[in-house]
């Protein structure tokens, strides 16, 4: 369990942990970008929709694809508007989201098997 109150207090660990969850994000998109490549599926517009074209093909369920566009939508936010990167909502995030990221990894493994990768 991670204490807010050290990581909020502490600058260096608050920094630690966005661009943590940045490269973890920035990895799942890598990942859609390259399926939706190799599938040769529709381009998508943003880093949101690449994980909504996967949930549109099936090669994870829709539920997950909208999680995961969210958080895709948070990369954003970190990139572009970071002094908006409330470290609430970052903590948010990281206690009940990254399952969706671990979640993530399973369905791709799956399809990596189906594949024959």
């Amino acid at each position: 369990m991670i204490d807010r109150d050290i990581i909020e207090a502490s600058y260096k660990d608050s920094q630690a942990l966005k661009f943590s969850l940045f490269e973890i994000v920035e990895a799942c998109i890598d990942i859609a970008n390259h399926i939706i490549a190799a599938e040769r599926f529709e381009r998508a517009e943003g880093y949101a929709e690449m994980f909504i074209t996967l949930g549109k093909h099936g090669i994870i369920q829709k539920e997950l694809a909208e999680k995961l566009a969210k958080m895709a939508k948070f990369m954003n936010l970190l990139i572009h508007r970071y002094w908006e990167a409330d470290m609430r909502y970052i903590m948010e995030i990281v206690e009940k989201s990254l399952g969706d990221v671990g979640e993530f990894m399973v369905r791709i493994e799956e399809y990596m098997e189906r594949r024959g990768v």
